[in-house]
């Protein structure tokens, strides 16, 4: 069974641009029918869905790729595989959470409290002492393990 663009963009609750956007990034694959329009095989239901899920918890499209490529026949993953790639993406996705935690405890109580107090503040940085340390947020980048 073959299956359109428009198909597959429905059921997989995407946009068409995305699925081209896939096909691009070599994420999934189509030929073309007589008339030059896209058809997929149904596994790519399938591939989307990994796809979908895997990018909700913040893994990128190039480890995706990376991933389907170490599959046999670069075929779409089963269960088993996508348990496999789950195990695989954990150690990330673990310093992740550890990440956003330290942002909700350390901007939770600025936002509510309204004082305004770059006396109390915890993670004011007076004369940009924090410099020696690196760019960007190095109080909320330091992983606390």
């Amino acid at each position: 069974m073959e299956f359109s663009v428009g198909d597959v963009a429905r059921r997989c609750g995407v946009k068409v641009s995305a699925l081209h956007f896939y096909e691009e990034k070599g994420l999934i694959k189509s030929w073309r029918n007589a008339g030059n329009q896209r058809r997929y095989q149904k596994d790519v239901f399938r591939r989307v869905s990994v796809i979908k899920a895997a990018q909700k918890v913040g893994v990128s499209l190039a480890q995706i790729k990376q991933a389907f490529a170490s599959l046999p026949d670069n075929r779409t993953p089963t269960s088993d595989d996508w348990d496999k790639l789950a195990v695989s993406w954990q150690q990330e996705l673990d310093k992740r959470i550890r990440y956003l935690q330290r942002l909700r405890d350390s901007l939770g109580g600025c936002i509510g409290c309204g004082c305004l107090s770059m006396k109390n503040c915890p993670i004011y940085n007076q004369d940009d002492k924090l410099a020696e340390h690196g760019p960007g947020p190095v109080l909320l980048d330091r992983d606390k393990e």
